[in-house]
This record gives C-alpha cells, sequence and structure tokens, in this order.
C-alpha cells in the first residue's frame, strides 16, 4: 500500500510562488494498494478537496470524505478524472443519523450554490453513508465519528497485508474521542491535522482542529509508529513550514506530490 498526497492544505487553497515545495491543493490523497487496480489507478480516494483535480482517470472507485466542509469537497465536480462519461464512482458521505447522502451533498452542491447538483456529474455514481467496517478494492476500511465542529465528520482507518493507515485531517484530540483513539491504536501510518501551532491553541480549540502539540500527545497515547501533519494553514509558507520541520524533528510534514509507503518511512516525489 502506497500514498499519493495530492493536496495537504486546509481551509483554502494556497497559490503563489511561497507555497511551492509543499503544496496549495486542499486535502486529498489517493491510496495505491499493492498493483493499484489493474491500470496503475487508485481505487480509492480519501476527501475530494482541490487535490483531487490532479487525479488521472477516469476514475472507478471510492471517494471517502472525512467530512462535508468546503476544503474537503470543492475539487470534486472540477476533477476531469471523477465527472468523466466512463467513471464509476461511490461517493461516501458522512451525514447524520436518518438523513440521505444524495440529499446532504445536493443542499451544498445545487443552485444558488453551484451551477448543477450531484447528479449533473458524469459517469455512474452511488452516494453512500460510511460503515463501521467494509472491504473496499483489497482494503479493509473502518470508519467512526471523530470530534471536528461543523457537522458530522469521520476517520478512516486502512488495513492490508498487517499494514495500517489512519486518516484523520480534521481533528481535535484535545476535546477527547474515544473512537478516534481506537481507529488510531498501533497504526503504522497516522496521518493527522497539524493546522496550528502549541501558541495558537485557541484557534484550534475555536475551528476544532489539532495543534501539533494535541497531534503528538494523541500519537503517543495511540501507539501509533509515524505521524504525518497534513491540513497546513492556508497562509503558512514553504519557509515556515521548513522551520517548523526543524523544530520539530521527530514529525513529518505532509508535501504534495509525494508518494508515501507506511510501513517503511520512504516517501518520494512524484511532481
Amino acid at each position: 500500500m502506497r500514498l499519493l498526497l495530492l493536496g495537504v492544505r486546509g481551509s483554502t487553497p494556497a497559490p503563489g510562488p511561497e507555497y511551492v515545495r509543499y503544496g496549495g491543493h486542499t486535502s486529498c490523497v489517493a491510496v495505491l494498494p499493492a498493483g493499484d487496480n489493474g491500470d496503475g489507478a487508485p481505487a480509492l480516494v480519501l476527501d475530494a478537496g482541490t487535490g483531487i483535480r490532479q487525479l488521472a482517470g477516469p476514475f472507478r472507485g471510492a471517494i471517502l470524505l472525512s467530512h462535508l466542509h468546503w476544503d474537503h469537497v470543492q475539487g470534486l465536480p472540477f476533477s476531469r478524472a471523477v465527472d468523466h462519461p466512463d467513471s464509476r464512482a461511490e461517493l461516501v458521505v458522512p451525514v447524520v443519523p436518518g438523513a440521505d447522502p444524495l440529499a446532504t451533498l445536493t443542499g451544498q452542491m445545487s443552485p444558488p450554490h453551484f451551477p448543477i447538483e450531484p447528479g449533473g456529474l458524469l459517469g455512474d455514481w452511488t452516494f453512500t453513508r460510511p460503515a463501521p467496517v467494509r472491504e473496499l478494492a483489497g482494503m479493509t476500511v473502518r470508519q467512526a465519528e471523530v470530534t471536528h465542529k461543523g457537522g458530522v465528520t469521520v476517520g478512516t482507518r486502512i488495513e492490508r497485508d498487517g499494514t495500517s493507515v489512519v486518516y484523520l485531517p480534521d481533528h481535535a484530540p484535545q476535546l477527547g474521542s474515544a473512537a478516534a483513539e481506537e481507529l488510531a491504536a498501533g497504526a503504522d501510518l497516522l496521518i493527522h491535522d497539524g493546522q496550528f501551532r502549541p501558541e495558537e491553541q485557541a484557534l484550534a480549540d475555536a475551528y476544532g482542529h489539532a495543534t501539533i502539540t494535541d497531534a503528538l500527545d494523541f500519537a503517543a497515547r495511540c501507539g501509533v509508529r509515524r505521524l504525518l501533519l497534513t491540513h497546513h494553514a492556508p497562509g503558512r509558507t514553504d519557509d515556515q513550514l521548513d522551520a517548523m520541520a526543524k523544530e520539530w524533528p521527530d514529525v513529518e510534514f505532509a508535501r504534495q506530490g509525494e508518494t508515501v509507503t507506511p510501513s517503511d518511512r520512504s516517501r518520494s516525489r512524484t511532481r
């Protein structure tokens, strides 16, 4: 299992020369199991921020949304890979109990907020809700609700061939979440919200996010083997992130375009 980091920013995209090394696209990770799905393309994608625009298509598989905040869905109708006549996509949408996934998404993606509804996306689409555990593309996928403000947010654990990856891009562990700790327990790799510095704790609490020290404490409690921080603040420049990487040398900072292998700490640039 390998992970292609297509977007690692939070809140809004960050264009400009001072954001090139870490990237400016919002949250999106493509999961590449051994052998992919037979044609080199991922069959599983985590979130649909602007980073999903870089995905090659047509896409055939499942897209798991962590939640419905703009920075995690705004790339969906602009990706040629998924908005494609030959795509076959399952969109897993976190919703409140009893709510319909398609109707919930349509409340956000429809006039006057957007020109088309989800039904206007090209290809064959299904809209489902998260399940506690299921098999997808030869991987075991576990999902549970975690602490983050502004609606239902789920974390995801992916397991294959004895390797485990946990994705918590928007999470406030300082608020306490037994479900999140269960998901992350003993993970080989935890991709976690690290948007704020410790001195920005009040902002992190106000928006339901984590500071770097919150993420480090959470990873330690859960016995995580490797921590990769994502959802970088949109105003955090490359130079500032480089300085933070030196300040916290025991944690990694996600970079757009990298392919990460969870079990052996290898990272490679693909762009």
